[in-house]
């Protein structure tokens, strides 16, 4: 067994790849090399700290069941961490395993970080960019438009416009860790001596507390501090770590004084980060922030066709239609079903036709009968409250005007693919900012009072017949 350790491994990398997708397989499980079989322990190598944060948080389980499945029970699995490809120093760290108590295994000056002033060779730091994801097949739309020319305009000048921080926001699916990966890998093309790096919020406090339970914050904080240009996806993640914060809010100083690159995602706008410090929220204000809104029905099908056309198969333009109008709240949803469909026709030898993208698509939402428009929202909504339709459009501040008012605001920005210019223009001639004010406030009434909730729910149960 000792010496085929190789010959087993290739065998557990056989499993796996029928286990995960293609895509994670070669990012994750590729990279690996095993070194070594010896008293029931099996070690593996990997490139980063940050590769063995995500397969023992996403992929341990897999390797645990597969490792003990080829080389027999009770296989313990080590891991081998390159912590610096300077000097080939590495940390070894154990599996948790609740039978059997190992003692972890640190190198000597394993954990220690760089000295001070050794300035870290741009080349030898993983950005932890994903190429794939990049300008060349980053579609624009009208919900992206603004993002995408303050992204390249970023990438072009990092550091030298006023777009920093750059602060792009909202919902989940919408192309947010696209946008950010895509300015990090322009900037790494256009300034190879940069030093880029993305970090995932959540990433970013368990080193931060790792460091500080360690006693090595200030390596840490020099670390992040050292960056030319820093991505951190998710930053709604730190609410509540005021400690985080803290630190986060020395590194952004940092950054600003010496002209160097922020780039933050979130789902929220920084007003609405209840739980996050005020002078962090100060800060994040400061720069630029862009609003990424759900796909248009244009933007979605340019999607679909460029999928399609990378994935080499033949998808009828009826059909792609039939998906862009009814699959609408975001891109992910979009790949869903679109590998739902290929995988269908696949395994059931049957071609992509109408029948079977509305069969795949019901199974995900719910289709609608006809498209809804901003007029008939607004007729069922002053039907049901029995306000004079054309009260909508006047000036009154009667509360139950306004209620409808706000309320047609609220459900044509759910069910049409209207801006809030536009639907703003078309509920009585109001602005974007009074739509966005009406969607909360019936959010908010919706959460709080059930008669009112059950109202609306009666209204979208009309709209939808």
């Amino acid at each position: 067994m000792q010496a085929n350790y190789q010959i087993f491994w290739n065998e557990c990398m056989g499993v796996i790849k029928d286990i995960v997708p293609e895509a994670a397989f070669n990012t994750w499980f590729q990279p690996i090399i095993p070194l070594s079989y010896e008293n029931n322990r099996f070690t593996i190598q990997v490139p980063s700290q940050f590769f063995y944060e995500y397969l023992e948080e996403k992929y341990v389980s897999v390797l645990k069941v597969t490792i003990e499945r080829v080389f027999g029970s009770g296989t313990m699995l080590n891991y081998r961490v390159m912590v610096d490809r300077t000097t080939g120093g590495t940390v070894d760290y154990p599996t948790e395993n609740t039978s059997t108590a190992v003692k972890k295994i640190i190198p000597k000056d394993a954990n220690k970080a760089p000295a001070p002033f050794a300035q870290p060779v741009a080349q030898d730091l993983d950005s932890q960019l994903n190429p794939k994801y990049n300008f060349d097949n980053y579609f624009e739309g009208i919900s992206n438009r603004f993002g995408r020319v303050a992204g390249e305009s970023v990438a072009q000048n990092p550091g030298k416009t006023a777009f920093n921080p750059l602060f792009i926001f909202g919902p989940s699916g919408v192309g947010k860790t696209h946008l950010c990966h895509a300015i990090g890998t322009r900037i790494r093309e256009l300034y190879p001596e940069k030093k880029v790096l993305y970090v995932s919020s959540h990433l970013f406090y368990v080193q931060f507390s790792d460091a500080t339970r360690k006693n090595t914050a200030n390596d840490f904080l020099y670390f992040y501090q050292n960056l030319d240009v820093l991505i951190i996806d998710d930053i709604q993640e730190l609410i509540g770590k005021e400690k985080t914060q803290n630190t986060f809010f020395h590194i952004f100083n940092h950054f600003h004084q010496l002209n160097k690159q922020l780039v933050l995602t979130c789902d929220k706008a920084p007003v609405d980060m209840q739980g996050m410090e005020e002078r962090v929220i100060t800060r994040l204000k400061s720069g630029l922030r862009v609003e990424l809104n759900r796909p248009d029905p244009e933007l979605r099908k340019k999607i679909l066709r460029s999928k399609v056309k990378h994935d080499g198969i033949s998808i009828p333009e009826e059909v792609i239609d039939f998906i862009a109008n009814n699959v609408k709240d975001n891109i992910r949803d979009l790949e869903g079903v679109l590998v739902s469909l290929m995988a269908n026709s696949v395994i059931n030898d049957h071609e992509i036709n109408m029948a079977l993208a509305k069969r795949i698509i019901g199974q995900a939402i719910r289709l609608e009968n006809k498209p809804i428009s901003i007029q008939a929202i607004e007729q069922v909504v002053c039907e049901s409250l029995n306000i004079d339709r054309s009260a909508i459009q006047t000036h009154s501040r009667k509360r139950e005007i306004v209620q409808a008012r706000q309320l047609t605001m609220y459900l044509s920005k759910k069910y049409t693919d209207y801006s809030l210019s536009h639907i703003g223009k078309m509920v009585g001639k109001k602005d974007h900012a009074t739509v966005l004010h009406a969607c909360r406030a019936i959010k908010d009434q919706i959460e709080i009072n059930k008669v009112f909730r059950s109202t609306v729910e009666e209204i979208e149960t009309k709209l939808k017949s």
